[in-house]
C-alpha cells in the first residue's frame, strides 16, 4: 500500500524569504530510512522574488544533499569549503558534531528549482568530523526512464559518495507514456518525491510536490507516467532508521537536553560551529528561534507528529 504524503508551504529562513514545499518530516511520517527532511522550491523567479539567500546558520547531527534542477547556488562552510551546486549533481555536507554553512543562489541565476534533503546521522557518526562531498552522477538508461544515482546504489549504478547508513537517492526522468520497474533492497523503505508529474507508484498516481511512500518489503518498485510530458521525481529510500531523533530547527539530537546546549552555543558564538568566510549578506549570524514551552518529543521510523 503507497501511503501519499501532501506537502506543505513554509518559508525557507533569512531576511528574504523563500517558499518551499516540505513533505518530510509530516505528521504523519518523520523519516524515510535516515532521510528525515525534504525541502521542494522551484520553478523560482530569481529576479521577482530575490531567490535563495540563507545566513550563516548551524547544523548538528545530519548530512545535507543539495539538489538542483535549474540554477546555481553557492555554499560555503565553517570547513573551509567554497563549492556551487548545480543541476545534476550532489553537495553532500556532514555536519558531524557541527558546522555552519551559508546558501546563496548565484547572480546569474534567473530560475531557482531543486531539492533540499536532509539524513540524520546514526550515533555511530553524529559526533564525528565535518565533510564535504560533491559527485556528477551519470545518466543511465533503464527502459523508459533515465536514472541519476547520487547516492547508494540502484539497478546496477552505485554512487562513490560514502553514508553512514544503508540507503538510495536518486533522480528518475521517465518518459511521456513510459513505464519502468525497478528492482530495489527490499530492507530498504521508499519514497518518491514527485517534481514534474504526476507520476505513478505501485498503481497509485503521486501529484507534483506530493511524497508517495513505500513500506519495506517489495524487492521492486513499477512507475508509471501517464501524461504527455516526461515526468520527473526523486527516489529516496533506506533501511528503516533504527534510532530515535529529536529534530527541532536546525539540529538533529537525541534529547531535548542536547538541543538546549547546541541552541546556547550558537547563540554565544561558541568553537562547536565554527565561522564561515565569504558571505555578504545582511545578517551576518541567523538567530535561533525560541525554543517551545514545551518538552521536545523523539520520534523515529513509525508515524510521529514532528516537535
Amino acid at each position: 500500500m503507497i501511503e501519499v504524503i501532501e506537502p506543505r508551504e513554509v518559508p525557507l529562513g533569512g531576511p528574504r524569504a523563500m517558499t518551499v514545499r516540505r513533505t518530510l518530516p509530516s505528521r504523519r511520517r518523520s523519516l524515510i530510512g535516515a532521510w528525515c527532511f525534504a525541502d521542494h522550491y522551484g520553478p523560482d523567479d530569481v529576479p521577482a522574488t530575490g531567490g535563495m539567500d540563507v545566513p550563516t546558520h548551524p547544523h548538528t547531527g545530519l548530512a545535507t544533499a543539495s539538489w538542483l534542477f535549474t540554477g546555481e547556488v553557492e555554499h560555503r562552510d565553517s570547513g573551509g569549503v567554497q563549492a556551487f551546486v548545480r543541476p545534476g549533481e550532489l553537495n553532500l555536507m556532514t555536519a558531524g558534531a557541527g558546522i555552519a554553512h551559508s546558501e546563496v543562489s548565484t547572480p546569474g541565476t534567473r530560475v531557482l528549482h531543486g531539492v533540499q534533503l536532509w539524513l540524520a546521522l546514526p550515533e555511530a557518526a553524529r559526533h564525528g568530523e565535518r565533510a564535504f562531498h560533491h559527485y556528477a552522477p551519470p545518466a543511465v538508461q533503464v527502459g523508459a526512464a533515465t536514472l541519476r544515482v547520487f547516492l547508494g546504489s540502484l539497478s546496477g549504478t552505485s554512487s562513490p559518495v560514502p553514508t553512514a547508513t544503508p540507503l538510495v537517492g536518486a533522480e528518475i526522468v521517465l518518459a511521456a507514456g513510459g513505464s519502468v520497474v525497478l528492482d530495489v533492497d527490499p530492507e530498504h523503505e521508499h519514497g518518491l518525491l514527485v517534481d514534474l508529474g504526476p507520476m505513478i507508484l505501485q498503481g497509485v498516481e503521486i501529484q507534483r510536490g506530493e511524497l508517495g511512500y513505500a513500506a519495506a518489503g517489495a524487492a521492486a518498485l513499477e512507475l508509471r507516467n501517464p501524461g504527455r510530458e516526461p515526468a520527473r521525481a526523486l527516489l529516496l529510500g533506506g533501511a528503516p532508521f533504527g534510532e530515535q531523533i529529536v529534530m527541532w530547527w536546525n539540529f538533529v539530537a537525541r534529547s531535548h537536553e542536547e538541543i538546549e546546549q547546541w541552541r546556547q552555543e550558537w547563540q554565544q558564538h561558541g568553537d562547536r560551529f565554527g565561522e564561515v568566510a565569504g558571505y555578504e549578506g545582511p545578517v551576518q549570524h541567523l538567530p535561533a528561534p525560541a525554543l517551545p514551552h514545551v518538552r521536545l518529543r523523539a520520534r523515529g521510523s513509525a508515524s510521529a507528529r514532528p516537535s
